[in-house]
């Protein structure tokens, strides 16, 4: 049960969540173009080893990965603080799970897209 009976509350924890999905969105932007700066030094160089590529693909993956991750599990920490918030804490009408939805989405694409990219390197 939250201590405050105040709706700031839960706007204050949804500024986290939201925090939490652009870092996610940083990571798998970071990561995108880390893997296609790999695809890029194949192009440039003909005779590049391809160990070389190898690790900027793996490093890329890692990152969308990443993001992916911290997107499920910032809505679970936003789940758990909904649960300890009463009804004087939400506003009347208000969505609280919009917020969670999209950070799942987003991990979600995150996945379409790391599997897009495997299956382009591969």
């Amino acid at each position: 049960m939250g201590y405050l009976q105040d709706p700031r509350v839960l706007f204050a924890a949804e500024r986290t969540l939201l925090a939490w999905n652009r870092t996610s969105l940083g990571l798998i932007a970071f990561g995108f173009i880390l893997e296609r700066a790999g695809l890029l030094v194949r192009l440039l160089q003909q005779n590049i080893d391809e160990s070389l590529v190898t690790p900027a693909f793996v490093l890329g993956i890692a990152f969308i990965l990443l993001g992916g991750a911290c997107a499920l599990v910032s809505s679970y920490q936003f789940a758990q603080v909904l649960k300890t918030l009463n009804e004087d804490e939400i506003p009347s009408g208000y969505q609280t799970r919009w917020g969670m939805m999209v950070n799942i989405m987003l991990a979600i694409l995150s996945l379409a897209l790391t599997m897009l990219l495997y299956s382009l390197h591969f």
